[in-house]
């Protein structure tokens, strides 16, 4: 063995300068705002804010008023006024020069997104007598015509009908988050640039197909029905209004959002709770919705267009096709028209100049009061406050406002629904959340020449998390919810739901300060490039914590210049499946993913150490799979194939201390198995460290195959405690 040894390591020592490194797994960790070093000060305050327009008998605009002049009421109990400030678009309100399509060169801007409209700061009054307009453009719901449509009605207003106290902000969504494309601006040449370079196409793939008689004859005589998706893409674009509105909150000015969409269709009682909660979003932040149906004047066919097949039902000869046609499309304003006046706006049905939709929401802001109050109602319970304005000298004056809002609400009284709702939000925002700190690690194993195994271990430390005392036993309900998309077209190929109980005995309860808690899970996928968003949320405290990265799948059977190998897993824990801390509702899943999960074997299961810390009073353990593919399935020829398939590869592992081997395993043979055109080879080792001392060390894999001289090495730090 020492001549094999040293041979071995020769050829190593040769190899390593012509291979590269192969990629090590995604292993990641976000950062907490209450970590070592930081200080939280907390100030519980509610300032709400109304805006009043106040018309004489005539219906003329009462300026001149102050806080003084106005009475107001929450709930019958007298408001303190904070501050009155009056917005006056009437007198600085100028038609700028109209720009005709062609007359002027357009320069092109970086379109750079935002998910947070910039507030106005104390010393500055960006936003005083100034018009707010933003336009929103639901990608989702709107065919490649409809979209086309709708962007040249919003240039032709950007062109002729913007006044000098217009600002104007434009937002998209397409099925995955709200952007900001642009702030709000006066810059006409900008707000130009960006509508002309909009994308006509973009995020169509959540049209929704409808189950009823206007709906095409496939063929097919059984298929999934398609309302659990109609349902859950309606929630998202509900829920992405909702958002948008809670961005524009930010400001305490009035706006008016113009949201384009080829109609929005409800799907029975089902997406009500949404609704509500985007209208009293808007309410609450001082936003009115001016749908505009971008299909304009549609002369509809009676038994649809030719965007869809024929029915081919019985409903064809009997009229219900027809019915259902005309019902769907009424369905689809009803909803429009529902968030228009439960906001305060005005929706546009049709009529071909879409245009007249922004400008009816321009023409209804002119001159108004804001008026702020600190509420002397602290509570947090949800409830509705009504809010009475009056003048405190009665001159028959009318006065507009909201008659009220929704309170805050805190995380022990959401409903059910209410929580799915924040985790859906928390899911759309780009802005990572921090409130738990995460660490994920990401492994591949090559489960057949097309299919991966992908497992996702993520740590949450235990001393971020409450427990709670229900029936005398210590536990803790924790959500997660994962999301894995294509970096190629966008489209989401996984996801995951799922809720553990974390079941702890007066014991082990007090582990929790220094034990993490671990989850598990795993997918099945394709070579390529992905991004993964997973969240974690304490369901006793509402705390949320969030992980994104982009990671990527390699294609193994395309690698010729070294030994293609899996990732590799370190750990110190090998833990029994009936030994785990928590169950989970996904069983029938997680028994699946046990099956063709490399990290269990005989009913014990191997956990990855995310952050490659490790006592040194414990054995670490690594493995990894290495890859000799058979004749059938190999890049090179038969004959070499055929040679070298039976021959064994070698490994072994090496720590290095400031570039100095401290220690190495001997090398271990290991034949690829003839019952998988893989060839797998799984490789373990159990590395013994009593003997290093404590410090930062570089762990090394090398993987050598002498019948072909391909090597691999892998390499990452890790660090070791006494």
């Amino acid at each position: 063995m020492r001549l094999l040894g040293t041979s071995l390591t020769r050829f190593a020592a040769c190899a390593l300068l012509a291979a590269a490194s192969a990629a090590a797994q995604q292993v990641g960790q976000n950062t907490s705002p209450n970590a070592s070093g930081t200080y939280t000060l907390s100030v519980k305050s509610q300032l709400v804010v109304e805006t009043v327009v106040v018309k004489d008998k005539q219906g003329n605009y009462i300026q001149g008023l102050t806080e003084k002049d106005f009475a107001l009421t929450e709930d019958g109990v007298t408001q303190k006024i904070s501050f009155c400030e009056h917005q006056d678009l009437v007198k600085n309100a100028e038609p700028m020069p109209v720009a005709a399509p062609g007359s002027e060169e357009i320069k092109l801007y970086n379109r750079l997104t935002r998910t947070q409209v910039v507030p106005e700061s104390p010393d500055s009054e960006r936003y005083k007598n100034r018009r707010l307009l933003a336009l929103y453009f639901d990608m989702s719901a709107m065919r490649p015509a409809d979209q086309l449509r709708a962007l040249s009605a919003a240039e032709q207003f950007v062109r002729t009908q913007m006044t000098t106290v217009d600002l104007i902000s434009i937002l998209r969504y397409q099925g995955g988050s709200v952007d900001i494309l642009q702030d709000f601006s006066s810059d006409r040449n900008k707000l130009l640039s960006i509508l002309e370079t909009l994308v006509v196409g973009e995020g169509q793939g959540s049209a929704e197909t409808i189950d009823d008689a206007s709906s095409a004859d496939t063929g097919a005589a059984f298929g999934q029905d398609d309302s659990e998706f109609n349902v859950f893409n309606t929630d998202r674009q509900l829920s992405a209004l909702q958002t948008a509105a809670q961005m524009l909150g930010q400001l305490n000015e009035k706006k008016s959002l113009i949201y384009f969409a080829g109609g929005l269709r409800l799907n029975g009682i089902d997406n009500q709770a949404q609704l509500h909660a985007t209208v009293d979003a808007a309410i609450k932040a001082g936003v009115t919705f001016w749908p505009v149906d971008a299909r304009g004047l549609v002369a509809q066919a009676p038994l649809g267009d030719a965007t869809q097949g024929s029915p081919g039902n019985s409903g064809l000869y009997t009229g219900a096709a027809a019915l259902a046609t005309t019902t769907n499309f009424q369905q689809s304003q009803d909803t429009l028209f529902t968030l228009a006046e439960d906001t305060g706006g005005k929706a546009l049905f049709d009529n071909n100049d879409l245009t007249r939709g922004i400008v009816q929401a321009q023409q209804s802001v002119s001159d108004y009061y804001i008026l702020g109050y600190y509420t002397t109602n602290t509570a947090r319970n949800g409830h509705f406050r009504k809010i009475k304005v009056a003048l405190t000298n009665d001159v028959g004056a009318s006065l507009s406002y909201r008659q009220g809002y929704y309170a805050d609400k805190e995380f022990s009284r959401f409903t059910a629904v209410d929580k799915e709702r924040q985790l859906e939000d928390a899911l759309m925002l780009k802005n990572p959340i921090t409130e738990l700190s995460i660490a994920m690690e990401i492994d591949h194993f090559q489960l057949n020449r097309a299919e991966y195994f992908v497992p996702i271990i993520v740590k949450i430390p235990g001393r971020e998390l409450a427990l709670a005392k229900r029936g005398g036993a210590e536990h803790t309900l924790i959500d997660f919810v994962g999301e894995i998309k294509d970096m190629v077209d966008g489209s989401t190929v996984s996801n995951v739901r799922d809720n553990v109980n974390i079941k702890l005995s007066d014991a082990t309860a007090a582990e929790l300060a220094k034990r993490p808690i671990e989850y598990d899970t795993g997918f099945t996928l394709l070579p390529g490039k992905y991004m993964i968003k997973f969240l974690a949320r304490d369901d006793e405290t509402g705390r949320i914590g969030t992980y994104q990265t982009v990671f990527v799948i390699p294609n193994l059977n395309k690698e010729e210049k070294h030994v293609p190998i899996s990732s590799v897993v370190l750990s110190s824990q090998r833990v029994a499946l009936q030994d785990a801390l928590f169950d989970t509702e996904k069983s029938k899943d997680r028994e699946k993913e046990i099956a063709v999960n490399p990290l269990v074997q005989d009913g014990k299961k191997l956990v990855p150490s995310v952050t490659r810390v490790f006592s040194t009073s414990r054995e670490i353990y690594v493995y990894l799979q290495a890859y000799k593919q058979s004749a059938a399935g190999s890049a090179v020829s038969t004959a070499t194939a055929s040679a070298s398939a039976n021959q064994p590869l070698f490994a072994f592992v090496s720590l290095y201390l400031a570039d100095k081997k401290v220690f190495e395993t001997p090398p271990t043979a290991t034949v690829p198995s003839t019952a998988s055109r893989l060839g797998t080879m799984p490789l373990t080792f159990s590395l013994g460290v009593a003997g290093l001392a404590a410090g930062e060390y570089d762990c090394q894999v090398t993987v050598l195959d002498p019948a072909t001289l391909k090597t691999t090495f892998w390499r990452a730090p890790i660090v070791l405690v006494p």
